[in-house]
């Protein structure tokens, strides 16, 4: 518990909410004597290795040699990070006048007496400080004892009334921690943290909270919904990308594709989801945006492939021309089977170059040997040749092979085999 006061102190300590102060009479960037620079480095060195005595005491006397007031935060800092709270308190009261002046040296004393386990004398002091103050910071000083004491729904009544007089989303966050994991109130919690998004937007603190808290419920709708809000607020990839595996998991390819086309965050994932869902016209472009953009040529075979899929009539020889130069271009630069195939049944099945056609398929076959989807578009390669003996007993080869009984292969393995028939009939007629 000291470590998140502590981490609230740090906070306060540092942000500038605090009075001036009249007895500084040495500016902070002045230097006052010779080795002020080298004490500092010291100090500081010994801070960061968690020598927080020493550090202190450096600190210290770099105080009292500038009578500078930051050197005296500084110290006492370390003297709560020693954890030595009553050594801190004494030094405190040694500064401090009755009017609460200097609201640092106040704070410090709260924390101090905190650590020390003086709760009540550290709540009588951060009341008057926040009377004084009127800083949010302070209200949730005040919350914190008062949660140390378990005294919860005190604490929340205490920041419900300081929500009230301007919203502030820092109270809300703290008044939301003490109704979830305190009171064990979950759904009070959400419900006020969604009411002030609904109010006053979904800000970084509140949307993390939200994120949080649904997370832990499982709740994967209010999930979804705030990271939309949050990706509005902050244009984010990892936000991003959190929406795209709700909407994966989800399974709603459409609103998915949506999001995908909006955000432009992932082009890769958006190509496959069109590929999933025969929204090859789109593939098409964005498969040729894609190698624009990047050189590979995969997406240029993709792009050929799904220029031809999408294209309503397949015989038109422009297109065909068009489908054929790409997968060339993607083949001379990088042989991969799938797109030597597609070319030579391309040839094959349109009759362009029957005999170029059957090449392509032979060297997609000598990477892949076994493929049944190769081994079909070779023999009907020749079958379109006339060979219909020879495709025969390749297709009769493709059956027993996993992808054997594939619609196309059907409907190939029946042609051939009438093919073969026929020939047969027309030699015994000789």
């Amino acid at each position: 518990m000291i470590k998140i006061i502590l981490s609230i102190f740090l906070l306060l300590l540092f942000s500038g909410c605090v009075a001036k102060y009249e007895d500084v009479q040495v500016k902070p960037n002045e230097k006052v004597f010779e080795q002020e620079d080298t004490l500092i480095l010291f100090a500081l060195r010994a801070a960061e290795l968690k020598q927080y005595d020493k550090a202190s005491s450096i600190f210290n006397t770099l105080y009292e040699k500038s009578n500078k007031k930051e050197y005296l935060y500084e110290s006492l800092q370390n003297d709560l990070f020693a954890q030595k709270y009553e050594r801190a308190v004494k030094r405190v009261d040694a500064q401090m006048d009755e009017e609460l002046e200097d609201l640092k040296l106040v704070r410090i004393k709260i924390i101090a007496l905190i650590g020390d386990e003086k709760l009540q004398e550290a709540r009588v002091l951060a009341l008057a400080l926040v009377e004084k103050s009127k800083e949010v910071d302070d209200y949730i000083l005040v919350s914190e004892i008062y949660v140390k004491q378990k005294k919860f729904d005190t604490a929340l009544k205490y920041l419900e009334s300081a929500y009230t007089k301007n919203y502030n989303e820092k109270i809300l966050d703290k008044m939301s921690i003490i109704l979830y994991v305190n009171l064990q109130r979950n759904k009070d919690a959400i419900a006020q943290l969604e009411t002030h998004a609904r109010m006053h937007g979904c800000s970084k603190i509140i949307c993390t909270r939200l994120i949080g808290f649904y997370s832990n419920e499982n709740n994967v709708d209010g999930l979804l919904s705030v990271y939309l809000r949050y990706y509005e607020l902050e244009k984010n990839d990892e936000i991003a990308k959190k929406i795209v595996q709700i909407y994966a998991y989800k399974k709603d390819f459409i609103k998915l594709m949506s999001f995908l086309q909006d955000s432009g965050v992932d082009d890769d994932l958006l190509l496959q989801v069109y590929i999933n869902s025969k929204n090859y016209s789109k593939a098409a472009i964005l498969a040729k945006k894609l190698y624009e953009d990047r050189g590979d040529l995969n997406y240029l075979a993709q792009s050929a492939i799904f220029e031809y899929e999408s294209h309503k009539d397949k015989n038109d020889k422009k297109m065909q021309a068009s489908v054929i130069k790409k997968l060339k271009k993607a083949i001379a630069g990088d042989k991969k089977p799938l797109y030597l195939n597609y070319l030579g049944y391309l040839l094959i099945d349109h009759s362009i170059n029957i005999k170029e056609g059957i090449s392509y398929i032979r060297e997609a076959l000598s990477i892949e040997p076994d493929s049944a989807y190769y081994l079909d578009s070779l023999a009907w390669g020749y079958y379109k040749l006339g060979d219909c003996k020879r495709a025969y007993k390749i297709i009769s080869k493709v059956v027993k092979l996993e992808g054997g009984d594939d619609e196309e292969v059907v409907k190939h393995l029946k042609a051939i085999k009438k093919c073969l028939e026929n020939q047969e009939k027309e030699k015994n007629k000789r």
